[in-house]
C-alpha cells in the first residue's frame, strides 16, 4: 500500500536530505510517493535521486508563494487516492522502518479501537534533532525520549490573536492517546483525510492547525497520539549553522505585494468565520460532530472565546485517562 509524503519547502537547505531520509530509512520504499512544493531559488537536482520517478515535484520562485497552505494545497494536487496520508515539513529525519512502525499503528487503532469514526489521524510535535555536521549530513536525534507527546493549548497563547490559540506538546504515561489537536508538520492518516479535509490555501500561518483540526473532528475522524514517532524535526531553536529563510522574515517580505501580515489578518479572519459556521462546504465545519462536543474533549468554548475547563485545555491529564478504545461520545 503506497504512502503519500507531502512537504511544502521554503527555501530549506533540509529538503533533499528529508526526502533522501524518507526513501532510505522505509522498509518499503518502492510504496513511496513524493509531493513537493519547493519554492526556493534553487531547485533540486532531482535526476541525482535513483527514486525520481516516485516524486511530483513542484518549483515556486519564493517571491510569488503565498505561505505554507497555500504550498500545502497546491502538493494535495499531486495526491491520486494513495492509501496513506503523511504531511511533515521539510527539515526532518526518519528512523529505519518508519513505514512499517506508523502503519501498525494506524491499523491497530483501526482494528482495536471504536469504530465510531472516520479513520484515524495520527500527530504530534516530532522529537528533535542537532546538526552536527551538516556538509557531512551528520545529525544527532533524540532518541532516548520514547514517551507519547499529545497536544494541548498554550496557556499563554490562548486567543492571543482573535480566535488563534497556540498549541503545545505535553507528556502522557500511556501508550495511544485520544487528541483533539493536529500538528500540521506531522500528520498521518489514510486518504479519507485528503479527500473530506483538503487544505484551504485561504489560511497562512496562524490559524492553519486549528482549522484542519476542527475541520477533521467535526467530520468523525479519531485524532490519536502515539509513543516514539520515528520522525524527527529540527526545531529553529536547536544549534545549527544552516541558514533556513523563513517566509515572513522581513527581507524576503519586503519584495512582495502582499505582506505576510495582511495574509496572516486575512487568516485569522478565515479562522473566526469557520468557527462561527460561515463557510459552507468542504472547506467549512463538518456535520459528524459539534463545537459543543469538542468543547468536552478540549475544555474551550471556541465561539465564546472562554476556557470553560483549564486542565482539560492546558494539560493531557482528561484525554490520558480517556482509554483509547472506546468511544468518546455516546451519541
Amino acid at each position: 500500500m503506497k504512502i503519500f509524503i507531502s512537504i511544502a519547502s521554503y527555501q530549506d537547505p533540509m529538503l533533499e536530505i528529508t526526502v533522501k531520509s524518507a526513501y532510505e530509512n522505509a522498509s518499503f520504499p518502492e510504496n513511496l510517493v513524493f509531493g513537493i512544493c519547493d519554492q526556493s531559488v534553487n531547485p533540486i537536482n532531482l535526476d541525482s535521486l535513483s527514486f525520481s520517478d516516485n516524486i511530483h515535484y513542484d518549483h515556486v520562485d519564493p517571491l510569488l508563494s503565498k505561505g505554507p497552505c497555500w504550498a500545502r494545497e497546491r502538493v494535495q494536487k499531486f495526491f491520486n487516492d494513495e492509501e496513506y496520508y503523511l504531511q511533515i515539513d521539510s527539515h526532518m529525519l526518519f528512523e529505519p522502518a518508519w513505514d512499517k512502525y506508523m502503519i501498525s499503528y494506524i491499523e491497530k487503532i483501526r482494528n482495536e479501537g471504536s469504530k465510531d469514526h472516520n479513520p484515524p489521524i495520527i500527530s504530534c510535535y516530532p522529537r528533535g534533532f542537532e546538526v552536527v555536521n551538516f556538509e557531512e549530513e551528520k545529525f544527532s536525534l533524540n532518541s532516548d525520549d520514547k514517551s507519547t507527546y499529545a497536544l494541548a493549548f498554550r496557556e499563554n497563547a490562548i486567543f492571543s490573536n482573535g480566535f488563534y490559540c497556540g498549541q503545545k506538546a505535553t507528556m502522557t504515561n500511556v501508550e495511544i492517546v485520544h487528541g483533539y489537536l493536529i500538528a500540521a508538520g506531522c500528520l498521518f492518516s489514510t486518504k479519507e483525510f485528503v479527500q473530506q479535509v483538503p487544505y484551504d490555501k485561504s489560511f497562512y500561518f496562524y490559524g492553519e492547525e486549528q482549522s484542519i483540526s476542527l475541520r477533521a473532528f467535526t467530520r468523525g475522524f479519531g485524532i490519536y497520539h502515539i509513543p516514539a514517532t520515528p520522525i524527527y524535526h529540527l526545531y529553529n531553536d536547536a544549534p545549527t549553522n544552516i541558514d533556513r529563510k523563513l517566509h515572513w522574515d522581513e527581507k524576503e517580505d519586503s519584495l512582495r505585494n502582499v505582506k505576510w501580515h495582511e495574509r496572516d489578518t486575512l487568516s485569522i479572519d478565515r479562522l473566526e468565520d469557520l468557527i462561527n459556521n460561515h463557510i459552507e462546504g468542504i472547506y467549512g465545519l463538518g456535520n459528524d460532530r459539534t463545537l459543543k462536543e469538542y468543547e468536552y474533549l478540549s475544555g474551550i468554548n471556541l465561539r465564546d472565546r472562554i476556557v470553560s475547563d483549564e486542565t482539560k485545555a492546558y494539560t493531557s491529564d482528561f484525554i490520558s485517562s480517556l482509554q483509547w478504545k472506546d468511544k468518546i461520545f455516546k451519541t
